[in-house]
């Protein structure tokens, strides 16, 4: 159910979009760390105080006093949701659906390889490349937090938040993945693996933007990602993590079923 001559040649497909992410979050991960200071925060709450329904609405709050705390708000509201979001949308439908649309998947399943294997092996290649993403952006946090605020990260609540993160995006690819394996044709691929987590973050963004949209929050999944109440080891932000990976289960064996069983017209 594996393959790994196809699981090295994806990865490497995967490396240039890999470093692409993992620099543009370098920038902004060392950028907002560096930015931390108790004193300073009264200047940041202001801008808060400014434009709070905006600055709700991409997951940013005032007040922090902790490390951890103004990472969340100024880290895990927009950017660490929206980059490794992009790649699992861009990835997810070229591993599939891009096949099937230039008609390059016969060349796939011209070899003695099963379907199953080689949607299992695609699947492998999109959770690697989340996975990395994931540990590559944990282990930059605790590097620049070290170097400017040494010990000022608790690394054991940095570990679960960012756990709880790649729960939400395995979820997130779960989703392309799927539409990559129910369409033959990339534009209803990306149309909906884009499509439904661009719509469910703009929900969850007018969810944060007031109390009269709060109810909002119940239609979209990224409101089971609960950052501060995963820090905080609240059993609500733990039963929704553990949804959403099972979720994410879910899923991927749907889309690795799907696409076993469909027609691809070759």
């Amino acid at each position: 159910m594996f393959n790994a001559t196809l699981y090295k040649r994806e990865m490497k497909g995967s490396l240039k979009m890999l470093i692409i992410f993992a620099a543009i979050i370098s920038m902004y991960v060392a950028i907002i760390i560096s930015m931390f200071d108790p004193e300073m925060m009264e200047t940041l709450d202001s801008f808060y105080e400014v434009m709070p329904e905006l600055m709700a609405s991409v997951g940013m709050s005032a007040g922090a006093t902790s490390l951890i705390g103004f990472m969340i708000s100024y880290l895990y509201g927009f950017i660490l949701l929206i980059f490794p979001m992009l790649f699992c949308i861009l990835r997810g439908n070229s591993l599939i659906a891009k096949y099937a649309d230039n008609n390059s998947m016969v060349t796939l399943l011209s070899a003695p390889i099963k379907r199953r294997t080689i949607a299992t092996t695609q699947l492998l290649v999109l959770i690697s490349g989340v996975l990395l993403l994931i540990v590559y952006t944990s282990g930059l946090e605790i590097v620049i937090a070290e170097i400017n605020f040494s010990g000022a990260l608790v690394i054991s609540e940095l570990l679960k938040l960012n756990a709880a993160l790649l729960c939400l995006h395995l979820f997130i690819g779960g989703v392309c993945f799927l539409a990559s394996c129910v369409f033959s044709d990339t534009k209803y691929s990306i149309a909906l693996g884009a499509g439904i987590p661009a719509l469910m973050y703009v929900l969850q963004m007018l969810a944060n933007a007031g109390e009269k949209a709060e109810v909002i929050k119940y239609f979209t999944f990224f409101t089971l990602f609960d950052a501060n109440g995963v820090v905080a080891g609240e059993s609500a932000a733990t039963m929704g993590v553990l949804a959403l990976l099972l979720g994410a289960i879910l899923l991927y064996t749907i889309a690795v079923t799907v696409f076993c069983k469909k027609d691809l017209h070759i």
